[in-house]
């Protein structure tokens, strides 16, 4: 085996492991680099769409998270600010798909266990080592300058490297072009025991300050997450357990639920959202999951967007590998026009979700009408990835959901 990877990898997460699992079963030489040990904690709503299940199946991994304690999700319910509530649940949302569902499962063991699919694949994971610097070659990109846990840094030469590595990439950041926007939102993510009434669907309590999500992640185990404005934060400064608890007592739908005596896992801190890369591919590197684009957890998106992404990357870069020589922007352009097209749909949808947020009379007004004229499992299953957006997004939807 060549002393340089053909491929290194920034990023450890779903994006970065399942496009190391797919490039290595291609016959590539994959090294992966993450800056934390794994098993690790990892701040997310901790939601598995069912395309996400459906990704995670095609990699071969629904078995052994099932048998971890992955828990079944069916749906989900939102509550309004004013009051109105949906219920849309997967299996009405396509009669094709009568036993479809997504699952809810901790970071922890869903990164293990892709960590742990990618070495079997045949790539090199490296843990704790972080990427400091790109190194370049003729002004294409050529590899990194890491650094492991005992501070020794190491040049690593590849024909092609791989951004995976969240919203504050490094990867992204040298490339250029990452930028930042509205809605700033920073979310506070915590588990919790003992919380009633989940039953296998997750909830979402939308309110004037923000949001709160609920999701099941195990018998007696919750995902608890508030996300709010970054205006809204400053009371935080030094005390986020306090505020979690303090803000999730303002959401009439969740007030009295959430004991701050059943905290299992300390309030974890994430964001701020919305930041995109203008330029998703360069000559010697490409960008996926979070280190490409990121705007607001609110439908779930994060987790199924980086292994949808894996497999679109996985894809255009294998033969621009096999073809030899350097992998040039161009080469990797089908890349870039595959997730457009895969993603553009949802990343509509997510910003008409989070902007509507900012009307509480409208939001409370759509998610009503949702609910009475029949519409809240066509709602659902886009969130969920098992309808094309363009079930939501078009003149007759709407028009039903506002009119």
């Amino acid at each position: 085996m060549s002393p340089h990877p053909d491929v290194l990898v920034a990023g450890a997460g779903p994006a970065g492991s399942a496009t190391a699992i797919h490039l290595a079963r291609a016959g590539h030489h994959v090294v992966v680099v993450d800056r934390a040990r794994f098993p690790r904690d990892k701040a997310c709503s901790e939601y598995l769409s069912p395309e996400c299940v459906r990704q995670l199946d095609g990699l071969g991994l629904l078995p052994a998270l099932r048998q971890a304690g992955a828990q079944p999700l069916h749906g989900t319910r939102v509550f309004a600010p004013k009051g109105a509530t949906l219920t849309g649940r997967f299996a009405e949302a396509d009669p094709r798909c009568a036993d479809v569902a997504g699952l809810a499962v901790s970071r922890r063991i869903l990164d293990q266990h892709l960590v742990n699919a990618a070495r079997a694949a045949g790539a090199e994971v490296r843990e704790e080592t972080t990427i400091e610097e790109l190194v370049y070659d003729g002004g294409a990109v050529a590899g990194a300058v890491v650094r492991d846990a005992r501070g020794n840094r190491a040049t690593i030469r590849s024909r092609l490297v791989v951004g995976a590595d969240g919203l504050r990439s490094v990867v992204a950041r040298r490339l250029g072009r990452r930028r930042h926007g509205m809605p700033s939102r920073l979310a506070f993510v915590a588990h919790v025991a003992g919380v009633p009434g989940l039953e296998g669907l997750a909830e979402m309590h939308v309110g004037p300050e923000g949001y709160v999500g609920l999701n099941r992640i195990g018998s007696e185990l919750a995902n608890v997450a508030v996300v709010v404005p970054r205006s809204r934060v400053e009371a935080a400064r030094g005390r986020p357990t306090d505020y979690f608890f303090e803000m999730l007592e303002r959401f009439p739908g969740v007030a009295g639920r959430v004991r701050a005596e059943c905290l299992v896992r300390e309030v974890m801190v994430t964001g701020p959202f919305a930041a995109w890369s203008g330029r998703v591919t360069a000559d010697g590197a490409l960008l996926v999951g979070d280190a490409a684009d990121f705007f607001d957890p609110f439908t779930g998106e994060g987790i199924c967007s980086a292994l949808r992404g894996a497999v679109l990357a996985a894809d255009a870069a294998h033969p621009a590998l096999l073809a030899g020589g350097a992998v040039t922007a161009r080469a990797l352009e089908a890349y870039r026009l595959e997730r457009r097209r895969a993603f553009l749909g949802k990343w509509t949808m997510e910003r008409l979700v989070g902007y509507g947020m900012f009307v509480p009379a409208l939001f409370d007004r759509a998610v009503g009408r949702l609910e009475r004229r029949g519409l809240a499992h066509t709602f659902i299953g886009v969130t969920g990835d098992m309808l094309p957006a363009r079930a939501v997004l078009n003149p007759w939807f709407l028009a039903r959901m506002v009119l």
